[in-house]
């Protein structure tokens, strides 16, 4: 691994939304399209009001969230209101990635995003398993 150079700077809310958006890109076909339809949100941390609907009292811990109506639970009645919707959490993310020190940032962000996905489609943890090997 090298070593950052003085002058790096930490990695910014659009990098992190394109790795999620790469992420999305390499999931089996049958997924890829319907991800692609969850709008994606980077923000530094949650707000207030999400730590407190979630009883999550340190921001840090909590690197995604995925908010909307699992598809398990969708029916075609259904009037849609507001788009389905899987947060990523930049500071919470950051903070893992340099505690783990063992993975990319690239793999930390794809396994964060393809478990708010899980939450979207319904996944069990052997199917999170055969897309997200980081999963077994």
């Amino acid at each position: 691994m090298t070593n950052p150079s003085p002058d790096s700077i930490a990695p910014s809310l659009a990098l992190l939304e394109q790795l999620a958006h790469e992420a999305i890109s390499t999931l089996p076909a049958s997924f890829r399209d319907p991800a692609t339809h969850i709008r994606l949100r980077v923000e530094d941390f949650p707000e207030e009001e999400m730590l407190e609907e979630l009883g999550v009292d340190d921001a840090f811990d909590l690197t995604g969230l995925y908010d909307g109506i699992p598809l398990t639970e969708k029916s075609t009645a259904d009037q849609v209101t507001r788009p389905d919707v899987i947060w990523l959490f930049r500071r919470p993310i950051l903070d893992e990635w340099a505690e783990r020190g063992n993975v990319s940032l690239q793999e930390l962000v794809s396994h964060v995003v393809i478990h708010e996905l899980a939450h979207h489609f319904g996944w069990s943890d052997d199917d999170i398993a055969t897309i997200d090997p980081w999963w077994e």
